[in-house]
């Protein structure tokens, strides 16, 4: 397989052969050529050299419905939903013939449960969160029964126990003969979980191997060719300036499918990392957004900036106090797909000096968007590519970056490494800790107990729209993290009724 992009040869002579009932990974490096591989296999693209058999037989997949008609269904990392339609009639939308959505909406209902990923077929998509949207490709998917299924990055923003309901899925679909194509940056779930990996390094197959006969380093080191730095966590400064505080933050939402925040408290200071934890759709959009000043409040004072009470403030007046921002949805809100990565430089960093008198500087825009590529060593092909352009894995770094370089006294971060490779989700922890260590107040909501538990010094779990009490990281870990995810923490309103947890 050859494709070949005006920049970049994304798929050089790339080979790969899956068997029936296989579980297949394939891993590298982002902008490896891992999803323009799999986006061949389902007819998104066409590929310029080479051929695909399918079942011993030549095919020309032309099309996503001709993959599907052979028995190809794909989950996407970036999201192929209508965003005004509902759930059910994006399911509706992928599968032959006609279909009652009353009907439809009961299948839907039943394989969500049965899979351990419930969702509302009724709600609209453009309400759901990231890990919300993806229960509802994975769904529309098996809902196809396809005989090879590709995942990418399936697991991302789902509980340890959903994998583990995920894994069993997966496991019974291939003893089924259902053949799987598994892209994943979670190295120890491709070692519990495939049967082989082909590896991707800059277009090419550098390599082959059964995983479970291998360690997360060696695996690492086969995908970026050298050793993983040791992130070192540290103590943080004690004493520090509260930076952001959420005093008794009750808010209703407008979604009638939305979660409402029922008295929420936290303090984040300069010199720590505290960690939101907890399953999407629990109140993780709703608090964003009253953080962020995307929703403003009732109660000025429920949300306070360096001790400024900014509860009725827009977000341009919430950034001017040194607040960064880096949402959880990487196109369309931390950035505009069809604006260059020096245009995207100028939606949030203009104070930066590239604003003098209403007159844009864009040769410091250009500047400042050079310097973030290189320094987080964003693959592009300059500051002048669309956003669009990048792989998932190089935007985010390229979004993370912008914000960092802007020197924040408190950065809001929302999934900071969802998607990411190992050796970039590395580099952004050691980011993070460094913007921490200088004094910056950070706070992290992620779906990633690993990630929070590497980089956190504080955790909280969201549920039902309420905060549990806080755990100092050293104190707990992923079992009991994971348990309050479900609101089961103790004296927890909650933890009585969890019917709505998803």
């Amino acid at each position: 397989m050859r494709k070949v992009y005006p920049a970049v040869i994304a798929n050089d002579g790339v080979d790969l052969t899956v068997m029936p009932g296989e579980i297949h990974a394939v891993v590298g490096e982002n902008g490896a050529g891992k999803s323009t591989l799999m986006k061949a296999i389902y007819g998104v693209i066409r590929p310029d050299e080479g051929e695909i058999r399918w079942e011993g037989e030549h095919v020309n997949i032309t099309s996503p419905g001709q993959a599907r008609e052979l028995g190809i269904g794909m989950v996407f990392q970036h999201f192929s939903l209508f965003e005004t339609l509902t759930v059910a009639q994006n399911v509706a939308l992928a599968l032959p013939g006609k279909f009652d959505l009353a009907g439809l909406s009961r299948r839907i209902i039943e394989v969500s449960e049965r899979y351990g990923l419930p969702i509302d077929p009724r709600r609209l998509v453009h309400a759901l969160s990231v890990g919300e949207r993806q229960r509802v490709e994975i769904i529309r998917c098996l809902l196809q029964n396809p005989r090879l299924l590709i995942l990418d990055e399936p697991t991302s923003v789902l509980t340890p126990q959903a994998v583990r309901k995920l894994f069993e899925t997966l496991r019974k679909l291939a003893s089924e003969g259902c053949s799987i194509l598994y892209i994943s940056h979670k190295l120890d779930e491709i070692q519990e979980l495939c049967h082989t990996a082909t590896i991707l390094r800059a277009g090419k197959v550098t390599g082959t191997c059964s995983p479970a006969q291998e360690t997360p380093k060696t695996l690492a080191r086969m995908m970026i060719g050298e050793d993983l730095p040791v992130i070192h966590h540290g103590e943080p400064a004690e004493g520090g300036e509260v930076r952001l505080r959420i005093d008794g933050l009750t808010q209703a939402t407008g979604d009638p499918f939305g979660v409402n925040l029922r008295d929420i408290h936290l303090e984040v200071r300069s010199g720590e990392i505290v960690g939101i934890a907890g399953v999407s759709g629990n109140g993780q959009q709703e608090l964003l957004k009253a953080i962020s000043g995307e929703e403003t409040l009732h109660d000025r004072r429920a949300v306070q900036m360096c001790g400024v009470p900014v509860g009725r403030l827009n977000p341009a007046r919430r950034r001017s106090l040194g607040m960064c921002f880096v949402p959880e949805e990487r196109l369309g809100r931390g950035a505009v797909p069809r604006l260059s990565l020096t245009e995207n430089i100028l939606l949030t960093a203009y104070r930066k000096g590239m604003l003098v008198s209403g007159m844009i500087r864009f040769g410091a825009a250009r500047r400042f968007a050079e310097e973030c590529i290189r320094r987080f060593d964003v693959k592009c092909g300059g500051p002048g590519s669309e956003a669009k352009s990048l792989s998932g894995g190089n935007l985010q770094k390229f979004i993370v970056g912008r914000e960092i370089m802007q020197d924040p006294k408190l950065l809001v971060l929302a999934q900071p490494t969802w998607g990411v490779d190992v050796g970039a989700a590395s580099f952004i922890r050691r980011s993070l800790l460094d913007l921490r260590n200088a004094g910056t107040a950070v706070l992290v909501i992620s779906e990633e107990l690993d990630e929070l538990f590497e980089i956190c010094d504080r955790l909280v779990v969201i549920a039902k729209g309420t905060l549990s009490p806080t755990k100092v990281t050293s104190e707990t870990g992923v079992e009991e993290i994971g348990i309050w995810m479900s609101g089961m923490w103790p004296d927890s309103v909650v933890a009585g009724d969890t019917t709505h947890v998803a």
